[in-house]
């Protein structure tokens, strides 16, 4: 038997790391493996970090500022000449952004004594895990608890398969060396949108296929109609029930096959993004005898506190139920190692927020109008533009509005959906006055800075009751 610890996290990214790191400042002997090694150097943080959500947003920042220069500047006042891109420098700044927040969770490693062992792991069941490190012979470590947290991969499909630099996944689409003249993306998910939008928004010609008739579902379906509207603005194509059925390459190009409204079509395109989901990553983490369940889809069974069906076995993040957001898993990791070390802690998972890093961005949580119908119950709404709101326009950005879903009777707010520059920090707010219970009247009575974004979210409560000072005043029908 080789080395004995407190707890083993099989996975470095959000959810493990932040479950290693929370297990060690809770007192316990932690170890944390990790198989990932990204540009020839092993790697901590998982997907996110890596090649998923920071590098993303390191490219849609760049991005939206050559977009911003090229388009809004003029608003300004401002004279800009010979714009050019430089997509080399963009993807190095990518990667530096990266470098230093995977450095900085291997710093944390270090100053809260967790030990980060290099490599794979497999949870073989009675307490005991193997380690295949990247170097080295196997070894069988010992351990009161285990938690999974192994991540989720992107889905292929074999209608399209990648391949090399033309037909890739969402990885592969952060790495382009230069702007594709024509872009082809399968999904109108929140990664093909984003990925979209970086590439359109540096000349390239993006058409988004996507199988199903409705877009968005999973937003509330007046925010879903405005982002429409905004992205085909932008240049983005979308084609809705347009199902792919095979694509090709032949001398670079990409032909793809698809049937929209029950006609065969085809689109030639340069590249070619596969954005359709992400699936669980359980592949060789789970011994044969580990006695620990997975659903029909890969996902692994757990709890309210994330405890499998083997006591002391733990799993967070894309590999349990719930939304697959990296501060979802983060959440989760911590909650776990604080019931390992005999704390209560819990988790609202009615109150996680999501967000949509286009421009505007989307952001929502809670209720959706849709919701409330759906559950039949009685519910009011408030809408307030950010054409009408003096920050939005002060700053050249006056797209999009906020909603408040409040229950009819006790009013207490049900759901808050965004669509505007900064949207993510405007939809905290809501997540802070839902945790606490507020009602609509609760955010009416506040002062809100002026002028500030949030003066929206503020307009918007008061709109609930048709009170909004900034707007005017709803039609009610007499009876």
């Amino acid at each position: 038997m080789g080395r004995t610890f407190d707890v083993v996290v099989i996975g470095g990214g959000p959810g493990g790391y932040a479950a290693a790191i929370k297990a060690a400042q809770l007192g316990l002997k932690t170890a944390c493996i990790e198989k990932r090694v990204h540009q020839s150097t092993p790697a901590l943080g998982g997907t996110c970090l890596n090649v998923g959500c920071i590098p993303s947003k390191a490219l849609l920042d760049s991005s939206h500022k050559f977009f911003e220069a090229r388009n809004d500047f003029k608003a300004h006042g401002i004279q800009v000449k010979d714009l050019s891109m430089d997509v080399a420098l963009m993807q190095q700044r990518k990667d530096k952004v990266v470098k230093q927040l995977t450095q900085g969770i291997s710093t944390l490693f270090k100053a809260n004594g967790v030990q980060w062992l290099q490599g794979i792991g497999q949870y073989l069941g009675k307490k005991t895990v193997e380690f295949r490190p990247l170097e080295g012979a196997p070894e069988t470590l010992s351990c009161e608890h285990v938690i999974l947290a192994s991540g989720s991969e992107p889905i292929s499909i074999p209608v399209a398969p990648l391949q090399e630099d033309i037909i890739v996944d969402s990885s592969g689409a952060l790495a382009f060396t230069e702007v594709p003249k024509r872009l082809g993306i399968i999904g109108a998910g929140v990664i093909g949108l984003e990925l979209g939008s970086v590439w359109a928004r540096l000349g390239s010609q993006v058409t988004i296929l996507e199988a199903m008739d409705s877009f968005l579902p999973m937003v509330d379906k007046q925010i879903g109609k405005e982002a429409a509207k905004l992205y085909r603005k932008q240049g983005l194509d979308v084609r809705l029930g347009a199902r792919v059925v095979g694509a090709q390459v032949k001398q670079g190009t990409v032909t793809v096959n698809y049937v929209e409204a029950d006609i065969e079509q085809t689109l030639e395109v340069d590249k070619l993004i596969v954005a359709v989901g992400r699936r669980p990553y359980t592949e060789n983490l789970l011994g044969s005898g580990s006695g620990v369940n997975l659903d029909e889809r890969g996902f692994i069974f757990v709890n309210a506190h994330c405890e499998t069906d083997v006591p002391g076995v733990y799993a967070v993040g894309d590999i349990v139920r719930g939304p697959m957001l990296a501060h979802k898993a983060m959440e989760e990791g911590v909650l776990v190692a604080e019931c390992i070390a005999g704390c209560k802690p819990e988790l609202n998972y009615d109150l996680i927020p999501s967000v949509i890093y286009t421009h505007p961005e989307v952001a929502w949580v809670g209720w959706s109008e849709e919701d409330a119908k759906n559950r039949g119950e009685p519910y009011k709404v408030g809408v307030f533009p950010f054409a009408a709101n003096g920050r939005a326009l002060a700053a050249h950005e006056p797209a999009g509005l906020v909603k408040i879903i409040a229950h009819k009777d006790t009013d207490r707010i049900l759901g808050m959906h965004a669509i505007s520059t900064q949207a993510t920090e405007l939809v905290m707010q809501a997540v802070v006055a839902m945790e606490f219970g507020a009602t609509a009247q609760d955010l009416q009575l506040m002062v809100f800075a002026h002028p500030a974004l949030s003066e929206a979210l503020h307009e918007a409560a008061l709109a609930v009751d048709n009170k909004a000072i900034h707007i005017a005043p709803r039609r009610v029908r007499k009876s």
